[in-house]
């Protein structure tokens, strides 16, 4: 559905641009603040991000690791089934985003998607799994494959969550 192969020219452009060092740079600094002011505009329906790029952006909240206060940022959720997969790729950062540390110590967040709020539970995947998963999200963005390698030693994360299971009863 949001394979790089179907979309459009003008948001593989914007997928490729992106993962650029000079974008993938500025985007590090600057997009999640767009983002979350799309957002809020548009009553939680998307991202500039998401609109741009063609991609399930969400806006995953975790509780601070070290403040205990609740953190929310944009990350791109991938679909997979009742669960969802997110990439702590940090634009090829040689450090982990904080908000992947947050979920560490803090594995209940929230994500909002098209404005409705859910609980999951996260999960950090290895292994095979999250091999398989990373070659997901690159079906939807080859440039995160750059990511890979800019990130140096660090391996890139890969967490699975999982719906909280009193909220998958209420269905």
């Amino acid at each position: 559905m949001y394979r790089y192969t179907e979309a459009s020219v003008m948001r593989r452009m914007v997928r490729q641009a992106t993962t650029s060092r000079p974008l993938a740079w500025l985007s590090a600094r600057v997009l999640h603040r767009i983002d979350r002011v799309a957002f809020r505009s548009t009553r939680g329906r998307f991202t500039f991000s998401m609109w741009m790029s063609g991609l399930p952006v969400v806006m995953l909240t975790t509780i601070g690791a070290r403040t205990g206060q609740p953190r929310t940022t944009p990350v791109l959720g991938i679909p997979d089934g009742d669960r969802l997969v997110v990439v702590a790729a940090n634009f090829g950062q040689r450090r982990h985003p904080a908000w992947y540390h947050n979920l560490r110590a803090h594995p209940k967040v929230s994500v909002t998607v098209d404005g409705v709020t859910r609980e999951y539970d996260a999960h950090e995947l290895a292994g095979e799994e999250r091999d398989r998963q990373f070659q997901q999200a690159v079906k939807m963005n080859p440039g995160w494959l750059r990511y890979r390698t800019w990130a140096g030693d660090r391996q890139i994360p890969v967490i699975r969550l999982d719906r909280v299971a009193s909220e998958l009863q209420a269905r």
